[in-house]
């Protein structure tokens, strides 16, 4: 009879402590047994073994949507203020063929060997890799970029220059690229 009650109350017992080694001690010793990585913290309160990139908010931008609603800026390409409309359904900067020649391309030499589908219809483009593209104090280098011989009014700056960013959110009417 004694048994009866005692086997119950060790098999609690026995549950409890599994459930501590399990959940708790982990926790407190990390996965691989090492010391807690919350016990040191660096001055933005991160563990020190935290290998997440973190983003430089000195190197930041700020874009206005404009009055037709899209957000514009000018950027330095390779040396000239080029004006682009941001365009986060492109996959890939592209250049009007006006804009690639002001930064020192020559048609001549480019070759329009892509098909580009734009919302215009169907375009040849010619891809190349500019050197430098800075908007503000954020700055990328070697970005991909297409240049399209027709078809398109305005460069844009697509994902091939955003999606390098550490991030970019619209808020309001301001949209903030980070690098």
């Amino acid at each position: 009879m004694y048994a009866r009650h005692i086997l119950p109350m060790l098999a609690a017992a026995l549950l409890i402590a599994a459930a501590v080694v399990f959940f708790i001690v982990p926790r407190a010793t990390g996965f691989d047994g090492s010391t807690p990585a919350a016990a040191s913290l660096t001055k933005a309160g991160l563990p020190e073994t935290d290998t997440r990139p973190r983003a430089n908010f000195n190197n930041a931008a700020v874009i206005s949507r404009e009055a037709d609603g899209h957000y514009w800026t000018s950027a330095d390409v390779q040396g000239t203020d080029i004006r682009f409309m941001v365009d986060t359904g492109a996959s890939i900067v592209a250049l009007t063929l006006r804009d690639a020649q002001r930064i020192g391309l020559k048609p001549s030499e480019l070759e329009f060997d892509n098909e580009i589908r734009t919302a215009g219809g169907v375009t040849q483009g010619a891809y190349v890799i500019l050197e430098d593209v800075r908007i503000g104090r954020v700055e990328m280098e070697n970005v991909s970029a297409m240049v399209l011989k027709e078809g398109l009014e305005q460069s844009l700056l697509g994902m091939s220059f955003l999606g390098e960013l550490y991030s970019y959110e619209f808020k309001g009417d301001t949209l903030i690229i980070r690098q």
